[in-house]
C-alpha cells in the first residue's frame, strides 16, 4: 500500500478544539464510544457468519481494553470485521463528519455533552478528548485483504499507510495527553467500564485480576486456597433483561437485583419485566423497592441502555415523575441517545415509551390487587406512598390506580377508595347532604378527637403519610359525589358533621356571657376564638382547633403545594367552650377567683391534649394542678 496523506474533509473550522471544549465535562464517554464500537464490530463478523457471508473461524470475540502507563496509551482490540484502507478512508474520514458543519451551526451554543456525541457522528472521535495522537490498526475480514495503519493527531490531517496487524479486527491506539492523565489509572478505567460496560453483550476483558480457588487441605484438614490470575471480565454478556420471563426464576431477577445494586440492604417487594416491540423496541426489569414513608428517597436508581450499553442514569424525560422510584434497567434502541434532554421530551418514541411503561405498572399493581389482595395490603405501607405520588402526578395511572389505592382507618382496615365511599356514605352526612371523610394524621396525638368520632359511630381515616395532605383534595375531588375531608381535630365532632337537630344549651344567656368572659380573660390571646356551644355532656368541656381550610392550605405550603402566600399567615385557633358540661357550669356558677382558676385549667388542659401547651405555661400548670389536687 502507498502511504497517503490527506485532509479530513470538512467544511468549517477545525472541529477538534471545539469536541474538546464541549465535551470536556464528561469526557469518561470515550471509552464507552470505542468499546461499543468495538462490540459492534465483533456482533457483525458473527452476523457475517450467520448469514454465511464469512466461512473463516469466528474464534475468540473477547474486546480487549489494555492499559500502558509508561508508553501513556489505551489501546482498544476487537477481533470483528476489520476495515481496509478505503473503509477507514470513507468510515473515519467522510461519513464521521458529514454532519459537521450542521452540527457548528446548530449546536455552538451545547452545553450537554449528549448534544454532541452520536447524533452527528462523532462517537469515534471522542477519543481525541483525552489523546493528542490517536492510531488504527485494522485488518478486514475480507479475503486477501491488507492491514491498514491511520494515524491523526486531531488536526484535519491524517496519514494512512500498510498496518502491521495480522489478525482480523481493530486496534484504536490513543495517546493520552498531559490533561488527561486520570485515565491512564488502572482503577480508573476499570471505574468506566464498570459503569458504561458491566452488561455489554460481547465479553469486555481489562487485563487480569487475582482471586482464590481451593488448594486440597492442610494438616488438619481444613480447606487451603491459592491466588491465581485470571482474565479480569468486565461485563455479564446475557443480563436477565434480555432473558425471555419463562426462562427466570424468581431467584433470578433477585439475583440481578443484587448485581444492579450490590450494596441494597432491602430485596424489592416484586418487578416487572418489560418486553414489546411495536411499535417501539423496549426491553428491561423494574422493581419495587421498599419506599414506605420517605420523598428523600435517593432517586437516578433505573439505568437507561441502548443494546446493553450504559447512557445514563437520568431517565426523567423517559420515565413519568412518580417511577423515579423505582429501581432497574430500561433498554430501547428507539430511545435518540447522545443528545439533549430537551429533544428527549420532543421524541415521539419517548412520550410512547413513557405511556407504556405508566400503563405496565398500573397493570402489575392490579394484577397483584385482584390475585392477592391481603399480600397487596401487607405491602401497602412500602407502596403505597408511590401509588399515591403516581395518582397525584399522573392523571392516566390515577384512573387505573383508583381501583387498587387503599385507604385505611385507625383500626388497621383497609379499603379500596370506592369501597370506603359505599361504607360512610349514608352514616356521615351531614345537613346539606355532604359525606364527610374524617381523618388523622397522627392517631396519638389527635385521639382526644377521634374516640368521640368513634363513639357516634362514625369512622375516621389515617391519613398520616409526607403526602397526604395533598391526597386529602384528591379525595374530594375524585372519591365520589359530594366528598368532603376533615380532619378530625378541626372542630368538635358535632360541628365537623353538622346535622339539622340542634342541642338546647342548658346555660342562660348571661351565665353564658359570663363563661365567654371569663375564657377570654384566662387565655388572653389574639389568635384563639372563643364560642360557647351547645354540646353533649359527655363531651369535653373545652376544645381547641384550628380550621380545617386554613390549616390544610398552610400543610401545603409547608410541602411544597404552591400554597406560599398561606404558609405565612399566623394560625388562628377556635376555643369551643361546651356549655352543657357540668364543669363549665360550675365555672359559670362559681365566683370571679375561683371561676378564672377553674377556666384557665380547662383550657390548658384542652392545650395539653393538642401539644400545644409548653414552657413556662406547661410549668405553671403543672404546679396549679398539684395545688388544686
Amino acid at each position: 500500500m502507498q502511504e497517503e496523506k490527506g485532509t479530513i474533509s470538512i467544511h468549517t473550522e477545525n472541529i477538534f478544539p471545539v469536541i474538546k471544549k464541549f465535551l470536556y465535562s464528561d469526557n469518561e464517554i470515550f471509552l464507552r464510544e470505542l468499546v461499543s464500537n468495538a462490540v459492534d464490530a465483533s456482533q457483525k463478523i458473527k452476523r457475517l457468519s450467520s448469514l454465511g457471508q464469512f466461512s473463516g473461524d469466528l474464534g475468540d470475540l473477547t474486546v480487549d481494553v489494555k492499559l500502558d502507563e509508561q508508553a501513556k496509551t489505551i489501546t482498544i482490540s476487537d477481533r470483528g470485521i476489520g476495515m481496509t484502507a478505503d473503509e477507514i478512508k470513507k468510515y473515519i474520514n467522510q461519513i464521521a463528519f458529514s454532519g459537521a458543519t450542521e452540527f457548528m451551526e446548530k449546536f455552538k451554543e451545547a452545553n450537554d455533552a449528549n448534544e454532541i456525541i452520536g447524533r452527528f457522528g462523532l462517537g469515534f472521535y471522542s477519543a481525541f478528548m483525552v489523546a493528542d495522537r490517536v492510531e488504527i490498526q485494522s485488518l478486514s475480514y475480507q479475503e486477501g485483504a491488507e492491514p491498514a495503519h491511520w494515524t491523526c493527531d486531531g488536526s484535519t490531517s491524517y496519514e494512512i499507510s500498510t498496518g502491521d496487524r495480522t489478525s482480523r479486527g481493530t486496534d484504536v491506539i490513543l495517546h493520552i495527553n498531559e490533561e488527561s492523565a486520570e485515565f491512564l489509572s488502572k482503577n480508573r478505567i476499570q471505574e468506566i467500564l464498570d459503569k458504561y460496560a458491566k452488561f455489554l453483550p460481547v465479553p469486555i476483558r481489562f487485563g487480569t485480576k487475582s482471586t482464590s480457588e481451593p488448594d486440597g487441605e492442610d494438616e488438619e484438614g481444613k480447606p487451603k486456597y491459592k491466588t491465581v490470575e485470571v482474565d479480569n471480565i468486565i461485563n455479564n454478556t446475557n443480563p436477565a433483561w434480555t432473558k425471555s420471563p419463562s426462562e427466570l426464576t424468581d431467584q433470578d431477577y433477585l439475583d440481578f437485583y443484587k448485581e444492579l445494586y450490590p450494596y441494597s440492604m432491602d430485596e424489592p417487594l416484586f418487578w416487572i419485566h418489560l418486553n414489546v416491540d411495536y411499535p417501539f423496541n423496549l426491553t428491561g426489569i423494574l422493581y419495587f423497592p421498599k419506599i414506605k414513608n420517605d420523598l428523600e428517597i435517593q432517586r437516578n436508581k433505573i439505568k437507561l441502555y441502548s443494546r446493553q450499553v450504559f447512557i445514563t442514569d437520568e431517565v426523567k424525560d423517559i420515565v413519568p415523575e412518580f417511577l423515579m422510584l423505582l429501581h432497574g434497567v430500561i433498554d430501547s434502541p428507539d430511545i435518540p441517545l447522545n443528545v439533549s434532554r430537551s429533544f428527549l421530551q420532543a421524541d415521539g418514541n419517548v412520550k410512547k415509551i413513557n405511556n407504556y411503561i405508566t400503563k405496565k405498572v398500573a397493570d402489575k399493581l392490579q394484577e397483584i390487587f385482584k390475585s392477592d389482595r391481603k399480600g397487596f395490603e401487607e405491602k401497602w405501607n412500602d407502596i403505597g406512598l408511590f401509588i399515591k405520588y403516581g395518582m397525584l402526578s399522573d392523571e392516566k395511572f390515577a384512573e387505573k390506580a383508583i381501583d387498587f389505592c387503599l385507604v385505611t382507618d385507625t383500626t388497621d382496615a383497609s379499603y379500596t377508595i370506592k369501597e370506603y365511599y359505599e361504607k360512610v356514605k349514608d352514616i356521615q352526612v351531614d345537613k346539606n347532604g355532604n359525606i364527610i371523610y374524617l381523618y388523622t394524621n397522627d392517631k396519638a396525638q389527635q385521639d382526644g378527637f377521634i374516640a368521640p368520632a368513634l363513639a357516634k359511630g362514625y369512622d375516621v381515616l389515617n391519613l398520616d403519610g409526607p403526602l397526604d395532605t395533598h391526597f386529602a383534595g384528591f379525595l374530594e375531588q375524585k372519591g365520589g359525589e359530594k366528598v368532603q375531608l376533615k380532619r378530625v381535630d378541626a372542630d368538635v365532632v358535632d360541628k365537623l358533621i353538622e346535622k339539622d337537630e340542634k342541642l338546647t344549651l342548658n346555660l342562660s344567656e348571661e351565665e353564658s356571657k359570663t363563661v365567654s368572659e371569663r375564657f377570654e380573660k384566662a387565655i388572653a390571646r389574639a389568635d384563639m376564638k372563643v364560642e360557647v356551644d351547645a354540646l353533649q355532656e359527655t363531651d369535653l368541656p373545652v376544645s381547641v382547633t384550628l380550621d380545617e381550610f386554613m390549616r390544610r392550605m398552610k400543610d401545603m405550603a409547608k410541602t411544597g403545594g404552591g400554597m406560599g402566600f398561606y404558609g405565612n399567615l399566623p394560625d388562628n385557633y377556635k376555643v369551643t367552650v361546651n356549655g352543657n358540661h357540668p364543669l363549665v357550669k360550675r365555672i359559670a356558677d362559681a365566683a370571679d377567683e375561683e371561676g378564672a382558676k377553674l377556666a384557665k385549667q380547662a383550657f390548658d388542659l384542652a392545650l395539653l391534649s393538642r401539644g400545644l401547651l409548653t414552657g413556662a405555661e406547661l410549668t405553671a400548670f403543672v404546679k396549679r394542678s398539684v395545688e388544686m389536687i
